[in-house]
């Protein structure tokens, strides 16, 4: 359970990173898009294999 939150932060803190107009993340736009990737991904899988 820990884990599918874990992953749903980091997608929800690339998609922040993302979406943000703050000049102090505007260096972090590629980590962004890597966070999203990550997040999903690792979502998608600990859903599908949740006992």
């Amino acid at each position: 359970m820990f884990g599918i939150i874990l992953s749903a932060f980091i997608l929800v803190f690339g998609v922040f990173l993302k979406v943000t107009q703050h000049p102090g993340f505007a260096s972090s736009k590629k980590l962004a898009w890597m966070l999203i990737a990550i997040g999903a991904l690792s979502l998608v899988f600990k859903i599908l294999n949740y006992k």
